[in-house]
């Protein structure tokens, strides 16, 4: 894992020309000609003073994918692409999901679709009239394959998307940093068209038997595919019912998949309100718990990084009266 050096020195409190102001008499004292001592340089385990370093070739086309539906991809896909848009990479973010879409409400852009993937085959719009470029971060753009309602043609399939993934590498605006595909759940056609020009995949999965079951099947599509590079989001995690044993922890979700960690997303309540109000974690102010791992995912993304997980203690069980007698 990185570390981060952030260096405080102030100039001006280290100079012989500095007040310090007195809050309680709100008077100012005399100058002195003291020298205060520089601070030691402060440690940390994240690296927020410096840009990441983007590692492979760009775009990095990125499916991000889980089999089973309702673990938050699309919540990913949003949180993790304003991260990444915040960070300073261009960012395009194509909704696969063709018959239930919903990328666009969570972006709060639902208002600002007026093209789809459909009109740009039909010839009837531009690709860069169906990019919906985001007001708060000029660098992120959504796409949206159809419109709710609308009947895809029988022809379009994988193929059609990697021509979109092209067309996107060719334009005039220059090639984006990042093209992330927000799969539609299950594995039927609608996954084999998301999965195709990517090449490399996050899964998002929760520590629930179910969602490991899909993970694992998925994980083992992916990799008949032709993509090796997997990694792994578990999303909704809570410590109280890990140290219960009510919850498999992430070290168990990881010895069961065999993927590296990418990130750990705590449950967050606030992820109810921001997907209702169309305003992602990562912007929230303050920061929730959930946004600021969103954002760490993002950083390990685009370094091609991974992380560790951290044992949770178990809670010691509780011993009643009559364990005093070997009850």
């Amino acid at each position: 894992m990185t570390s981060l050096q952030l260096l405080t020195e102030p100039s001006s409190l280290s100079s012989s020309n500095f007040i310090p102001f007195n809050p309680l008499y709100k008077t100012l004292t005399k100058p002195t000609t003291k020298h205060y001592p520089k601070p030691s340089p402060i440690r940390s385990v994240l690296q927020y003073n410096r840009k990441p370093e983007l590692a492979g070739d760009t775009p990095r086309v990125v499916v991000i994918t889980s089999g089973k539906g309702g673990v938050g991809k699309t919540t990913t896909t949003a949180n993790v692409g304003l991260s990444l848009a915040r960070l300073g990479f261009s960012v395009v973010a194509i909704d696969a999901d063709v018959g239930l879409r919903n990328l666009d409400l969570l972006l709060g852009l639902e208002n600002r679709v007026n093209y789809t993937v459909v009109e740009v085959l039909n010839g009837d719009c531009r690709l860069d009239q169906a990019l919906v470029r985001d007001k708060r971060w000029s660098n992120f753009e959504l796409l949206c394959i159809s419109k709710p309602r609308s009947k895809l043609p029988l022809g379009f399939g994988g193929k059609a998307l990697v021509w979109l993934v092209d067309a996107l590498k060719d334009r005039q605006e220059g090639c984006p940093d990042f093209i992330l595909i927000d799969c539609p759940a299950g594995i039927d056609a609608g996954f084999i068209t998301a999965i195709t020009p990517a090449n490399e995949a996050v899964l998002v999965t929760t520590p629930d038997i179910t969602a490991l079951r899909d993970a694992d099947r998925v994980t083992g599509l992916l990799e008949c595919d032709g993509i090796r590079d997997i990694k792994m989001i578990v999303n909704r995690v809570r410590t109280d019912l890990i140290r219960g044993e009510d919850m498999m922890s992430v070290l168990d979700v990881q010895e069961m998949l065999g993927l590296s960690l990418l990130g750990v997303i705590p449950e967050d309540s606030e992820v109810i309100r921001s997907t209702n109000r169309g305003f992602p974690l990562v912007l929230n102010k303050p920061p929730t718990l959930a946004g600021l791992a969103f954002e760490q995912a993002a950083w390990r993304l685009v370094e091609q990084d991974s992380m560790k997980a951290v044992m949770v203690e178990e809670e010691p069980k509780k011993r009643g009266f009559f364990s005093f007698f070997g009850g």
